[in-house]
């Protein structure tokens, strides 16, 4: 199931806007169905319109906004995870998953399993309301999600299912606020910096963390982040930082998230068409997705870009 979020208000540079439209030009649906599945594309969300609202710290911005937009990505992906489907939300900056693991957060419980969350991302994510310094809301969601206070306006009320610290694991990490890297420590979440894959590999972390979600019979939801790659083979996203993931740490990532059987659900976010080059960062993503959904490197077309 194909949801378009094309939400950029959480971040400093326009564009993610045409994001959702960019992965279908880049053929998604098509890919999907090349596999034998059966593909819905549900279109784009519409944010809801909320009260004015009001924030102590000056530097944030377009906080209504994101809370209507946390308001109605959460009502369609609390619906679409107690449906037998694979929500696949298109975005649209990452202040996004504020709503489509909320959502999907509030569905896991009702089932009785426990969600856990792979946050792929050069940022963790995780400043709150008062600590960011940027104002930018796309540094938020994580720690809205693990349930640290002050985001009531988002929903309107505390977030009713917040994720345990100890389900989440970001990995490709490599740049943190002093603040966010605080409170990190403090709410005890899984962080893999590319330290450490530099010394040991990304699979190492990521057998680590998926036994974990196994041995918990967990729900597990990917939070794709384009800056996760390394701007050299992914240059469409405002927040470049040197260093990321090469082509065959990330296909290996979502290989070994297929062979694992777990995923139900996936974000990605960040794609900026305007800063792209020729679509090169859009067919990426697409063909990440496609080794998650099954593509095995026998099975890999030659693309020249």
């Amino acid at each position: 199931m194909l949801v378009g979020v094309p939400l950029e208000e959480g971040a400093p540079t326009r564009g993610c806007c045409m994001g959702p439209d960019a992965y279908r030009t880049a053929g998604l649906r098509q890919e999907l169905e090349a596999f034998g599945h059966s593909v819905r594309d549900l279109g784009n969300l519409r944010k809801e319109e909320v009260e004015p609202l009001t924030c102590g710290n000056p530097a944030v911005k377009n906080l209504e906004a994101m809370a209507g937009w946390t308001r109605s990505i959460s009502k369609c992906s609390s619906k679409l995870g107690r449906d037998p489907v694979f929500p696949i939300f298109m975005g649209g900056d990452h202040a996004l998953a504020a709503g489509s693991v909320a959502g999907l957060a509030e569905a896991a419980a009702e089932s009785g399993r426990p969600l856990f969350v792979l946050w792929l991302d050069a940022h963790p994510d995780f400043n709150t309301l008062e600590s960011t310094e940027s104002g930018n809301l796309h540094g938020t969601p994580l720690a809205f999600l693990c349930g640290l206070p002050g985001f009531d306006s988002y929903l309107g009320e505390p977030v009713r299912h917040p994720l345990a610290p100890e389900h989440v694991e970001v990995l490709g990490v490599r740049s943190i606020d002093a603040k966010e890297r605080q409170l990190l420590v403090k709410a005890g979440a899984g962080v893999s910096d590319m330290r450490r894959i530099d010394e040991e590999g990304i699979g190492a972390p990521l057998r680590q963390f998926l036994d974990r979600v196994k041995r918990h019979n967990g729900l597990l939801h990917v939070s794709l982040d384009v800056d996760f790659l390394d701007p050299g083979i992914a240059p469409a996203v405002g927040t470049t930082v040197p260093g990321g993931a090469t082509f065959r740490e990330a296909h290996l990532v979502m290989e070994m998230l297929h062979d694992s059987g777990l995923v139900s659900s996936l974000d990605l976010v960040e794609l900026n068409p305007f800063l792209d080059d020729r679509g090169r960062t859009a067919r990426l993503m697409v063909d990440l997705v496609a080794s998650l959904f099954g593509r095995r490197v026998f099975d890999r077309p030659t693309r020249s870009f």
